[in-house]
């Protein structure tokens, strides 16, 4: 019916006042003109990741512990970079000599450099950590996967097999292990720290993969025919992960501290190995008429364990839905 006032006002058209507000509603826009719920196109869209590394960016702790690991690796690389000595050469004549000029850090009962030994022996600190936190990830998390993933008989057996692993003390095994295997090298520690030390991760996995697997979208995946393996590498896994990498950086720690007990105790690291643990265990006898020999080898290990623990606890809260 034409408006009595405005007899050339059709009152379903979207010319007049109330007509403007209709076609705004209409079409989803403002009266100023921009949709509620617009969003730029070029930002990239929300996940667990990209809220995480948000997080981390804005974290002290990740920020101070990253930059101390960097500085380990890239020393552990480059090693001559910042010593320009050799670890190897030692001179009886300077036995124990305190810190001097050019020797910041004096010298160990052989005469060797302790500064120069020091920034040497992190190679193989880092070296074991890295490596046996990279074979017991994988290990873990693939075993504790396919347990959660399959349950039954599969899960029956592989919990089993964990838990008598988990039953063997691991620096006991250690002590057992490395005293009937030649060597004294990296790779026989690194082996038996991959030997012992996948349990825990696999109790993590199967623990992720079983809370994963019940989601909606893997009972759709599987209602729309998706394999096995598809379910468990595109959609479990991925959701399943972030736990695994807590718990294995905060063990890279632990097993740079293990590896420098077995090597104090003299069935880990052998000379001419340099190692941090080496160097604490020649010093160890000598604190009271040399302290230096043991003060800074053990000052360098334990600012490496507890970068990596840092960083390992702000990934955790980073990567933690219930802390946000």
């Amino acid at each position: 019916m034409p408006d009595p006032v405005n007899p050339n006002l059709d009152p379903m058209s979207h010319t007049g006042p109330g007509g403007a507000m209709d076609m705004a509603m209409t079409e989803g826009t403002s009266l100023e003109g921009t949709s509620p719920e617009a969003t730029d196109p070029r930002e990239k869209p929300r996940s667990l990741w990209n809220d995480a590394w948000r997080d981390l960016r804005r974290n002290p702790i990740f920020i101070i512990s990253s930059l101390l690991i960097l500085f380990l690796v890239f020393i552990s690389i480059w090693p001559g970079s910042i010593a320009t000595g050799n670890p190897l050469s030692c001179d009886l004549i300077h036995s124990q000599d305190g810190p001097t000029k050019g020797h910041w850090f004096g010298f160990d009962n052989q005469g060797c450099d302790v500064y120069t030994r020091t920034v040497y022996g992190a190679r193989a600190s880092v070296t074991v950590g890295v490596c046996a936190t990279a074979g017991v990830a994988v290990l873990g998390s693939v075993l504790g996967g396919l347990a959660g993933f399959f349950g039954g008989w599969w899960d029956g057996v592989l919990s089993r097999i964990t838990d008598i692993f988990f039953g063997i003390p691991i620096l006991l095994g250690g002590l057992v292990f490395l005293s009937v295997v030649k060597g004294g090298s990296v790779w026989p520690v690194v082996g038996f720290i991959v030997l012992l030390g996948w349990p825990q991760i696999a109790r993590i996995s199967r623990g992720a993969v079983l809370t994963v697997k019940q989601n909606d979208y893997v009972q759709a995946a599987r209602a729309l025919g998706a394999s096995n393996t598809r379910m468990l590498v595109r959609h479990v896994m991925p959701n399943a992960i972030a736990p695994v990498i807590v718990v294995s950086m905060i063990a890279l720690g632990t097993f740079i501290a293990l590896e420098a007990t077995l090597s104090y105790l003299g069935v880990g690291l052998k000379p001419p190995t340099v190692s941090w643990g080496i160097d604490i265990s020649a010093a160890s006898t000598l604190i009271r008429n040399a302290p230096h020999m043991l003060l800074y080898p053990a000052a360098a290990l334990s600012i490496t364990v507890l970068a990596f623990i840092m960083l390992g606890d702000a990934v955790r809260d980073a990567l933690d839905p219930k802390l946000r």
